[in-house]
């Protein structure tokens, strides 16, 4: 077997996938580049950056195998794949912990104005007074998606004695027993939380999910957390409410268009953003790339 790694991942999933197949790592490939050269190969593994499209696929006529070292698969043509019979496996359970964290810290940023105080410090100012925070406890957050992530989030939300609130057309008893949170549709989740965070992935129908009326239902104070995919938002919808004061912040780890060159958002002061670190760990990044040399090595019956 030939696998060829379009993307950088972690080095022992690497050596595991050494152990099954010839590699070739050739990263940073044009898409012309990558048409060109995946004729010869079984098995492609990617991470976001290498578009996998219709294009590539009918090229790699060897192709049996294309892997996803990471969560969504938006950037696989996965019907040009089913079409061709061509196996796609990816790594939903790699970046939970870290996603969970990254969420509970921007609460915390949010919160405490951490951005805005490691600014002031650092241009000399001391703005103790300016900068009176609140506390998650008691708050209440609302998880639109109670998979693997949106579950984690709230386990970790508990700790910090938060209420929380949920919405997910599957419901997760051993969810609810664990933390007490309460399932409710997506209209009263909005209504009553204090910090609203997104966990669905990128479909035609959580396409821009969130837009104007969503966020004309939200408290004046609440806060709008996305860790998911960027276009689950409208974001012209989200910049407009933000600067009219209809929510009170954002705080956005993914965009639509990545990076966001240009966005609106940008230049807002009611929002924290990062630049998709999401699953960007080390302890995540070894986790998926062990996970998909598994599942890879169990599609090929080894």
């Amino acid at each position: 077997m030939k696998a060829l790694i379009a993307d950088k991942i972690h080095e022992d999933g690497v050596k595991m996938l050494r152990e099954f197949a010839e590699i070739d790592v050739s990263t940073g490939l044009k898409p012309a580049e990558l048409i060109a050269k995946i004729g010869g190969y079984d098995i492609l593994v990617v991470r976001s950056a290498t578009k996998v499209t219709k294009e590539v696929i009918d090229a790699g006529k060897q192709l049996k195998i294309i892997a996803r070292a990471g969560v969504g698969l938006d950037n696989i043509d996965v019907e040009a794949a089913k079409a061709r019979g061509i196996k796609v496996v990816n790594a939903p359970e790699a970046p939970t912990v870290a996603v969970a964290e990254l969420v509970l810290g921007s609460m915390l940023s949010w919160v405490r104005h951490l951005p805005q105080a490691d600014a002031g410090m650092k241009a000399g100012r001391w703005e103790k007074a300016q900068l009176m925070g609140s506390e998650l406890r008691g708050k209440a957050l609302g998880i639109v998606g109670t998979g693997r992530i949106g579950r984690a989030v709230g386990y970790k939300a508990k700790a910090f004695l938060m209420n929380l609130l949920a919405y997910d057309p599957i419901q997760s008893a051993e969810f609810t027993e664990r933390t007490g949170a309460k399932y409710a549709d997506l209209d009263t989740l909005l209504r009553e939380s204090d910090f609203v965070t997104l966990h669905v992935p990128l479909t035609p129908q959580t396409r821009h999910m969130i837009g104007k009326r969503e966020l004309g239902l939200m408290k004046a104070s609440a806060v709008l957390i996305n860790t998911s995919r960027g276009g689950v938002i409208d974001e012209v919808a989200l910049a407009e409410a933000l600067r009219q004061g209809k929510i009170a912040g954002a705080c956005l780890d993914v965009y639509e268009k990545e990076p966001p060159v240009g966005s609106p958002l940008l230049k807002l002061p009611n929002v924290v953003l990062t630049p998709h670190l999401g699953a960007s760990t080390v302890e995540a990044q070894r986790d998926a790339s062990i996970i998909v040399a598994q599942k890879i090595k169990e599609a090929l019956g080894q």
